[in-house]
């Protein structure tokens, strides 16, 4: 089932505020992003590009809760975690945010449906109803057939298709996809993509995705990139 979300078009579900990350070592200071701000709002799709190297996945990981920036606030539906305890973090972050990696990074030992239903798991969900919930969105995906298989069952598409199932299992707020296209043939890349446009409007999700890919970027609503340190939007 779907999640419900306000209907307002332009309510806030991630926003970052005058970030700046600086990582410290003996040798000095390297500073990767500068004074930077940007807003994705509900049922929002938003692409990230730019070089490699110019700080697009430090700054997916900071939405991401996952690292911390040097200064600025980071805004989830509204709320400012910067105060917030490690254990708040985690919560915010495990009902909230769902993550697609350029690598699945599925658990090799588990079935298709017990890798996706993991973070449920996690979240200590009830079993019975997160199973069902789980076969709904693989059977969406294509990959009901699969629920059985083991990772190394699958082909690179099919894996890409249940780290979409996996990010989508606890009703994300926004997905935060780095490179889902990235090890894929041009015809899975497309399979792939329009899935996850689809399974994210299905489950009125925002995506914020990293991507080299320039043309699948311009098909969501903004692209946005760093140029100098700084975020920039350069379509709308």
């Amino acid at each position: 089932m779907a999640r419900s979300l306000e209907n307002n078009t332009n309510f806030e579900i991630l926003k970052l505020e005058n970030i700046n990350k600086n990582y410290n070592d003996e040798e000095g200071s390297l500073e990767v992003i500068k004074d930077s701000s940007f807003t994705v709002f509900n049922n929002e799709t938003v692409g990230f590009v730019g070089q490699s190297g110019c700080g697009k996945t430090t700054l997916l990981q900071i939405c991401g809760l996952l690292d911390q920036a040097t200064s600025g606030d980071v805004f989830i539906n509204g709320q400012n975690i910067n105060n917030m305890k490690d254990i708040e973090k985690t919560n915010i972050r495990k009902k909230n945010i769902g993550f697609i990696f350029q690598f699945h990074h599925l658990m090799p030992e588990f079935s298709v449906l017990e890798n996706v239903i993991l973070p449920a798991l996690v979240d200590k969900q009830n079993t019975k109803l997160i199973k069902e919930k789980a076969v709904e969105i693989l059977n969406s995906l294509g990959l009901v057939t699969k629920i059985n298989s083991r990772p190394h069952q699958l082909s690179g598409g099919e894996k890409q298709r249940v780290a979409i199932a996996r990010s989508i299992i606890n009703n994300p707020s926004i997905i935060l996809a780095d490179e889902p296209t990235g090890n894929l043939d041009p015809e899975n890349s497309e399979i792939v993509f329009n899935l996850l446009l689809e399974t994210v409007k299905n489950y009125n999700s925002s995506l914020l995705m990293v991507t080299h890919n320039i043309e699948l970027a311009k098909r969501l609503n903004r692209v946005i990139t760093i140029d100098n340190k700084k975020i920039k939007e350069i379509y709308n």
